[in-house]
């Protein structure tokens, strides 16, 4: 909750003017999501979680963000092995990529594993700058999820 704080104060200096896309990986998607309904909506444009163990909610609504909501793993990746819930405040809650939580789930060939998402030439790569970019119509859905980028204009 600490880093939540910091994280919001950090926000909160960045000039008004500022369009502010948050890319969360592993713990760190934790993090955002503890954040995420103190975090000026009026900056945050996109909230993307990668190799997650979960936000803390169990549905994307649950952030009380008008940020969109991206998700991404990698087959490769251990942490789909972890399991996504919370019991007795233990756990951090439903997988992010699952299709109840309600995320934009978002193509990641190429990244191999949980440190991969940022390698040279992966499709993960590509989506978090489109996404950084506001160039949603680009963007790469992830299999079988290709409605991700519907209803959303380019940023």
């Amino acid at each position: 909750e600490n880093g939540a704080v910091r994280l919001n104060s950090l926000v909160e200096a960045l000039p008004s003017t500022a369009r502010i896309s948050l890319f969360c990986h592993s713990y760190g998607s934790v993090l955002c999501g503890v954040a995420a309904p103190g975090l000026p909506s009026e900056k945050i444009s996109d909230i993307t979680v990668f190799g997650s163990p979960g936000m803390r909610v169990s549905r994307a609504a649950q952030l009380h963000t008008s940020a969109n909501v991206w998700a991404a793993r990698d087959p490769s990746d251990w942490i789909g092995e972890v399991p996504h819930l919370e019991i007795a405040g233990l756990g951090h809650g439903a997988d992010p990529v699952s299709a109840s939580f309600g995320a934009r789930v978002v193509g990641t060939e190429g990244a191999l594993g949980h440190p991969g998402y940022f390698a040279p030439d992966t499709e993960s790569l590509a989506n978090f700058t489109d996404i950084a970019l506001g160039q949603y119509g680009a963007v790469q859905c992830a299999p079988n999820r290709e409605d991700c980028a519907s209803g959303l204009g380019q940023g």
